[in-house]
């Protein structure tokens, strides 16, 4: 495999700036790098001697660990720069809590010393305002001499989809004529971001998977996301939906995914200079998920799908909320293999973006 072609780049939005190609031949290196670990084979030279530094400005378990024990499997070095203790992100005119080094600084600096940058970041209730901090990733890009990887920021998560998209793989064999669906689920907590279910609509998209996003009024996601899923759609001679009908999204359907998410309209906004012009209304968010707490993924609803479908979720997921116990601890879940997957996936990432020796 070459691997030319990904060397220094960033993983920022792949599931837009990488072709349908590209994302094979990770899937590929995946699948590759699974085997020889599940073999016991040494990979310690695919990246011996390279430094992998990363950001957590929220918390992480499964992105965490599988990033610091993926480069260390593959002979690297993983340096966690704990926010507050090294750095806090602070973007020139921006009206937000970030008050330590301009971005420009610490992105040069850190591309004299190691090979990656690797950042999540999607905010908290009380600061968030969508687009900020995928835009404060592109501004690390902008500046960076070395790959930039999206852990996670407040419009894609990318790792988790490769992760998924490796998972429906090894379940299924290929993608064509595979449905998938990635619903809306209640859950108690207004604050969950769109990274997900946006990156889990155009990443099987792109696949040429058969996808529906099922979600109640006023839970649409980001227009460009949905216009993108079309285009995807067009291009592979699949099928891209949108229903407010979660039972009637479920019929047949090989893949289901019940996440919630929070609603666009109630988050606050920023002008193109950061001064911020609309409060976040959490108030009527609330509302909003109270109305459509029926949206949960039950035994009832597991009946409707393909009778070798599966349950997806990137988990934490609210039990009793967004799924019942039987449904997440029964046959049909694969929670776990994805859990498993998103070390393979990630460490296929590494290997690619920071020169790896295969």
């Amino acid at each position: 495999m070459r691997t030319n072609k990904f060397l220094g780049r960033d993983w920022l939005s792949p599931e837009i700036d990488y072709t349908k190609e590209e994302w094979e031949s990770m899937l590929r290196l995946a699948e590759e790098l699974k085997t020889r670990y599940a073999i016991n084979e040494d990979t310690s030279h695919i990246l011996k001697g390279k430094t992998l530094y990363t950001m957590f400005f929220n918390s992480s378990l499964r992105t965490r660990s599988t990033f610091a024990a993926g480069i260390q499997q593959l002979g690297g070095f993983h340096v966690d720069l704990e926010p507050g203790k090294t750095y806090t992100p602070a973007r020139k005119g921006f009206e937000v809590p970030y008050k330590t080094e301009r971005i420009c600084d610490v992105a040069q600096v850190l591309s004299r010393t190691g090979d990656a940058l690797a950042i999540r970041m999607y905010g908290a209730p009380s600061q968030w305002i969508y687009g900020f901090a995928h835009e404060t990733m592109k501004e690390f890009a902008h500046y960076s001499d070395i790959p930039i990887i999206n852990m996670e920021c407040d419009v894609y998560h990318p790792c988790q989809a490769l992760a998924d998209m490796l998972t429906v793989k090894e379940k299924f064999g290929d993608f064509k004529k595979k449905k998938f669906v990635i619903s809306w689920a209640y859950s108690g907590s207004t604050s969950k971001p769109f990274a997900v279910p946006q990156s889990l609509a155009l990443a099987p998209s792109l696949l040429g998977m058969d996808v529906i996003l099922a979600r109640p009024k006023g839970f649409e996601l980001d227009p460009e996301v949905t216009k993108k899923c079309h285009e995807y759609a067009a291009q592979n001679g699949s099928t891209f939906e949108e229903t407010d009908d979660m039972e009637a999204a479920f019929e047949g359907a090989h893949v289901v995914y019940p996440k919630s998410w929070g609603a666009l309209p109630f988050f606050a906004q920023m002008d193109e200079n950061g001064k911020k012009i609309k409060e976040e209304n959490l108030d009527g968010m609330k509302d909003l998920f109270e109305r459509n707490k029926h949206w949960i993924c039950d035994e009832k609803k597991m009946k409707l799908i393909d009778k070798n479908g599966i349950y997806m979720h990137c988990l934490p997921a609210d039990r009793d909320m967004e799924v019942t116990d039987a449904v997440i601890d029964g046959p049909q879940s694969v929670v776990y293999d994805e859990a498993e997957n998103r070390l393979h996936a990630q460490k296929a990432i590494m290997t690619l973006l920071m020169g790896g020796r295969l």
